[in-house]
Order: C-alpha cells, then structure tokens, then sequence
C-alpha cells in the first residue's frame, strides 16, 4: 500500500508539471524533417532474365535522379565486388548479364548532392540459372534400365551425378564429342534426377522416369483385366488403343497407368465407382470419351470411397461429367494434377458434380481445364442429404492452374451448397469467361491468393450479380497472358509479369 501510495504521488507530479509546461505555442506542427542523407531505396527486388541477366528493380525516392549499384560474387558479404555503376531513375529497371549457376548480391544507395550525402545501401541476394547445354531428353531415350541423355557435341564436361544414389559417372572423351552418353544399370519405374557437369560448374539438369514393365496390351480385355486384379494391384498399359462398349466396373482400390507418358495409351472408356471400391489412381492415360457422357460414375448407396486420383493425364471429349456422384456415397477425395482437361461440351449436368454424395476433398492443381464445361457450373457440391449438417466438411483447392473458357454462360466456378466448407483458389489464372465464384449463402467466401482474370470480371467485380462472392484479396491481377494460340490449345504464356508471378498451369510458363 505504501508503495502505491508513492506512486500515485510521483504520478500527479509528472502530470501537473506536464500539463504547466505546455502551451498552445508550443503545438506547433513538425512540417519538415531535416536529414543528413538522403533516404535509402526500398522495395528492392531481383529477377533472373534469360538464365545469366539480372534485373533490379525498386522504388525511386522522390528527388533522386541517381543511384549507384553495386555486384558481388558472394552471398551479401561484398567482399568481392564485381561491379559498381551509376544508374539514373529513367534506366530503371536495370539488368546486366552475369555468369549462369553463380550467387551474387547486389546493392543500391541513392546518391546524394552537395547538401546531403548518399544513402545507406540496400541488398539483396540472387542466384543465376543453369546454362544448360543439355538437348530435350525425347522420350523414346528412356526404358527400363537406361537411358541415353543428348548435350551439345564437343562441349566442355566431365561427368554426371545420377541420384537417386548420389554416382558419379565420368563422361569419356568419345561420348563428349558425340554429345550424348548411356546411363546403364537403373532401376525401372524410378524417377531420376541427372545432373551434367564440368568440374564443378553446372552444365543442365534433366528428370526423367525410366518405365515399368507393361503387363497390359490392347488386345487384352482390359475390363477383365481389371476384375481379375488383386486389390492394390498396378496395371501398366502398353501404347495403344483400347475400345469398350460397355462402362468399366471398378471395386477395388487399383492403380491404372500407361508404360511410357510419350506415348500414352488411348482408352475409350467410362468407369463405374462401385461398392469396395478404395484408391483409384489414372496416371499418363489418354481418355477419350468420344461416345460416353461421364469419366466417373459413383453408384451403390452407403458405400465410402478412397480417393480418385487422375495425374498425368489428357482427358477430352466427354458428353457432359468429369465425374457424377448422385447416390448416397462417401468420397473421401477428388484429386486432378498435371492434366490437360478439354471439351466436356454436353448440357444436362454440370463438370465436376456431387449432388447426393459426399466429397472430403477436391483438388485440382497444376493442371489445364479449357471448354470444361463452356456452359453449366464447373464445380457443383450439393447439400448432400445424408451427410451435410452431421459435421462432416468438404474443402476444394484449385492451385496453380488454368482455366479458360469455363463456365461461360454466366455459371459458377464454385457452387457449394454443403453446409461446411472450405474453398482456396490460388495461383490460378481464369480467362475468357462470363462466369463468376458463386452466388450461394451456403458457399463460403473463397480464400483467394495471386490469381490473374483476363477477361474474366465477374471474379473480381462486387455485385457482378447478386449475392456474387469475389476475389476480396487484393492480390489480384488482370493481365493479359499472351497465350500463344489459346484457340488450339497452346496456353503458353508470354507476359513476363505473370511468369514471374507464377500463376498458372507451370507446363505454360
């Protein structure tokens, strides 16, 4: 008690004494401040340009004209400076070619006047790309138990460092005049990462998946095929054509995949999801549904589901469903990655649709979705009655992808009427369509990060219709992509802005 008594007096002291040694005078606003230097850049940013440029850039100072730069061989130590050079604000942003596989730092002060001196320096770190001497690896040079990787003849090097298993694999003279060598003794069915090297300098790096053997051949019967395998069971397709006439029963969890990803097999199929049924994975097939309307169908009420996984694949020409879940069923995930997903022009039903079914989870990631569907919502999760409100959620992810032309007949992209849900689009770039998130109280607002509408406003534009849900990040953009011939196909990107951001399907940029 005592000591707060003496508080309280030392307290009232201060006060008294401040309020007494105050006046209106002395309220006189601060309208300038007085330095001795002038203030340093911020906003520092670093990109590498064709393999070996280094591009700076970073916000001007209001009355500073020059800048000095300055280039390190070294991670932001400068203790062995490569460059300095003056950079006016109009030269800005300012590039210069270096040596490729190198970290540098770079640093910049503004320069100062005969009243101020300069700046302190701003830095930042940067590692060049590879320049790669290696050829495109064609997919006929991989097999089983080697494969034979292409250089450009008569260049410098002197090995390989094949990992898995961290080998060193000395190049001979021969071979390095030839530009090309054969790794021998892999494994089959292993992913590789081939590092090609002279001394220690990087010369490219390539990755590549050697092949399994195949135990499927297109004149097997392959609905048979797949009902005589053991559950877990992978079958690997040679190249071919495989005909149906009649929906493909599939209950049991199943791998489904083609021998060599150049050269996919082509399935003229539709697959019936049907009681026993666990994890399903499609990898590097062609699936052409030129005479069926849904790739999945689930059926056989109460049942509960693995996960339907599609990787690797070109899938196209469907009536209508990528997959259809109208029957009482549990589905524990949807999972799209690494596809070209094209023409599912019917009407009648929309692309991704669970209507009476549960569905944990949909992922779509690093994939292309193009007039799937032009018209009708792109994903639909109903209030599936027997399961939404008990607690259960439903989450969609749509990351680093491309969609162009979906759901252009002003529909959804995201039509969620379960009751619990979680939805995340992000690096995704949504082109050339009227259509918009979604305009259901049920759906949650979608937690939205980096993605680029072009010709797309409804995903960005408040009350584009009632009760319209948009993109509120503020991470947008609106860029134009400069898809090289979007018409057949071809979404390579050509706006600089949007590949150093990283949006979009990776296989375009």
């Amino acid at each position: 008690m005592k000591y707060k008594y003496i508080f309280s007096i030392v307290l009232a002291t201060v006060c008294a004494f401040s309020f007494v040694g105050c006046s209106d005078d002395d309220l006189t606003p601060v309208e300038e401040l007085n330095f001795s230097r002038v203030l340093a850049p911020i906003g520092i940013e670093a990109f590498v340009r064709n393999q070996t440029t280094i591009e700076l850039r970073w916000k001007l100072r209001k009355g500073v004209d020059t800048y000095v730069v300055e280039i390190s061989k070294d991670s932001m130590e400068f203790k062995n400076i490569i460059l300095t050079e003056e950079v006016s604000a109009d030269e800005l942003p300012y590039q210069v070619a270096l040596e490729g596989d190198t970290r540098y730092s770079a640093r910049v002060k503004a320069k100062g006047d005969d009243s101020l001196d300069d700046s302190k320096w701003t830095a930042i770190t940067v590692v060049t790309d590879i320049v790669s001497i290696l050829l495109p690896l064609p997919g006929e040079n991989v097999e089983d138990t080697y494969a034979t990787i292409p250089w450009q003849a008569g260049s410098d090097v002197t090995h390989f460092l094949i990992n898995p298993g961290n080998l060193e694999r000395p190049i001979t003279d021969d071979e390095k005049a030839a530009g090309e060598a054969t790794l021998e003794n892999l494994q089959g069915n292993t992913t590789y990462t081939v590092t090609l090297y002279n001394g220690d300098q990087r010369r490219g790096i390539v990755t590549f998946s050697t092949i399994a053997e195949a135990n499927v051949f297109p004149e097997d019967d392959l609905a048979q095929v797949i009902a005589d395998a053991e559950p877990g069971a992978e079958l690997i397709l040679a190249g071919g054509v495989y005909q149906f006439a009649d929906m493909i029963t599939i209950n049991k969890s199943i791998t489904i995949a083609g021998q060599r990803p150049h050269d996919k097999p082509v399935l003229n199929v539709a697959f019936t999801i049907a009681a026993g049924t666990g994890d399903v994975t499609l990898r590097n097939l062609e699936l052409d549904g030129e005479s069926w309307t849904t790739t999945f169908n689930l059926v056989d009420a109460g049942s509960e589901y693995g996960t339907i996984t599609l990787e690797g694949c070109n899938i196209h020409d469907y009536g209508r469903q990528l997959i259809y879940g109208n029957a009482a069923v549990k589905l524990a995930g949807f999972v799209v990655n690494d596809c070209i997903v094209s023409n599912f022009v019917g009407s009648g039903g929309d692309f991704i649709d669970f209507r009476t079914a549960y569905v944990g989870e949909v992922t779509l990631t690093n994939s292309t979705f193009f007039n799937s569907p032009p018209a009708r919502d792109f994903i639909r999760i109903d209030a599936a009655g027997a399961y939404t409100g008990t607690g259960l959620t439903t989450t969609v992810l749509i990351d680093h992808c491309t969609l162009y032309g979906v759901a252009n007949s002003a529909d959804r992209i995201l039509y969620v009427r379960f009751a619990d849900n979680v939805l995340t689009v992000r690096k995704t770039l949504i082109a050339a369509t009227d259509g918009y998130f979604t305009n259901q109280p049920t759906t949650s607002q979608p937690t939205c990060v980096n993605n680029n509408y072009f010709n797309a406003d409804g995903f960005f534009t408040p009350d584009y219709v009632s009760n319209a849900k948009h993109d509120n990040s503020g991470t947008h953009l609106t860029l134009d992509p400069g898809f090289v011939d979007a018409a057949n196909g071809d979404f390579t990107v050509t706006n600089q802005d949007i590949i150093d951001a990283q949006i979009g399907d990776p296989r375009w940029r």
